[in-house]
């Protein structure tokens, strides 16, 4: 069993009905796991925003960037590239602005707080990769 303990049924419905992602811890850098999956989720049709203070205002695969979830509001799904020590208050904030979800990356693992998400009604996604859970789940792009 997966560490979030969510079935595959519940990954494939947030993989093709969530349209839009917040990606905390957004890089310029190509060499980076976000950078990668940002393009990912963009390929895969989601509308997907940006967020590093650093580099808020900068053009990263073509959307913008900006620097609080705020400022990506509304928002369906923020996925997550920081350390888990940086997690709660991003999670704070996801439930805050009315998120579904929390795609918490590989390695990216805080149980407390996804115990706080999931109270609060979100589907927490931890430990795991959009990328490598579409080829696992033989996902079709979504229309």
């Amino acid at each position: 069993m997966p560490i979030d303990g969510l079935d595959d049924d519940t990954i494939r419905r947030v993989l093709l009905r969530t349209r839009r992602v917040a990606l905390v811890g957004a890089s310029d850098k190509p060499d980076r796991a976000a950078h990668e999956i940002q393009g990912f989720l963009a390929s895969w049709g989601m509308d997907v925003t940006p967020v590093n203070p650093g580099l808020a205002g900068q053009l990263l695969q073509g959307a913008v960037a900006v620097a609080t979830l705020d400022d990506a509001a509304p928002l369906e799904m923020v996925d997550v590239f920081r350390a888990p020590d940086h997690v709660p208050p991003v999670i704070d904030d996801a439930i805050r602005l009315g998120a579904r979800v929390i795609w918490l990356q590989l390695g990216v693992i805080h149980e407390a707080a996804a115990a706080r998400a999931r109270a609060a009604g979100l589907i927490v996604v931890m430990d795991r990769c959009p990328s490598i859970e579409v080829r696992r789940l033989r996902l079709s792009r979504p229309a």
